[in-house]
């Protein structure tokens, strides 16, 4: 059985003071709005709706725990980068995250999603960089690559690998596809080393 196939709604946080102590690990994922991360935390855990996705962006506004069983977590954040949201609640979803991602001890690393179609954007390499002071693991779902040709889909991700190379050593990356199923047991592999404090190679 995967390492997803378990899992299950645990909870939802509003504000930091109401994170869960449950003694375990957790992995996060985070990406621009509409990058599909709900899609894909679907997909890994082969659950139609555990995940909620929705065709308006930033509808995920707190952040949702899901069990996975054995003390390990997956952790859905906000969507960032979506202008239309108020600015009220664009601020306090950039206090929530900010404060979660740098400080949260249980936190083992952090998987950003990127459309293949549109990755390394300006808000993407602020996440990278911003979350690089925590010396956590970072991999890249580039996700939609159905979207893609075999060679545009190969190229885009030797073009993130070359710049992830030179300037976020400890981020690695890999095509995904939620519709097709593509790389689901790659992102599987590398999540459950994490979970076993173990070094993800890709």
């Amino acid at each position: 059985m995967g390492l997803f196939s378990k899992a299950t709604f645990y909870t939802t946080v509003n504000h930091i003071k109401d994170l869960p102590f449950h003694g375990g690990k957790e992995v996060a994922f985070v990406g621009r709005s509409n990058a599909g991360k709900s899609s894909a935390i679907n997909t890994l855990a082969n659950h139609v709706r555990l995940a909620f996705t929705s065709k308006t962006p930033g509808r995920t506004q707190h952040l949702n725990y899901f069990d996975l069983g054995d003390q390990r977590f997956i952790v859905d954040l906000p969507g960032y980068g979506y202008a239309k949201v108020p600015p009220d609640v664009q601020a306090h979803w950039e206090e929530l995250l900010g404060e979660y991602l740098q400080t949260r001890e249980e936190l083992a690393g952090l998987i950003i999603i990127m459309d293949a179609r549109h990755p390394l954007t300006d808000r993407d390499k602020w996440m990278m960089g911003w979350f690089a002071i925590t010396q956590k693991p970072v991999h890249i779902l580039l996700t939609k690559s159905d979207k893609l040709s075999r060679q545009q889909s190969t190229q885009t991700l030797r073009d993130v690998n070359a710049f992830l190379q030179q300037n976020f050593p400890q981020c690695s990356a890999q095509l995904f596809s939620s519709l097709k199923k593509v790389g689901v047991a790659e992102a599987e592999g590398v999540i459950g080393k994490w979970f076993a404090d173990e070094p993800a190679e890709i």
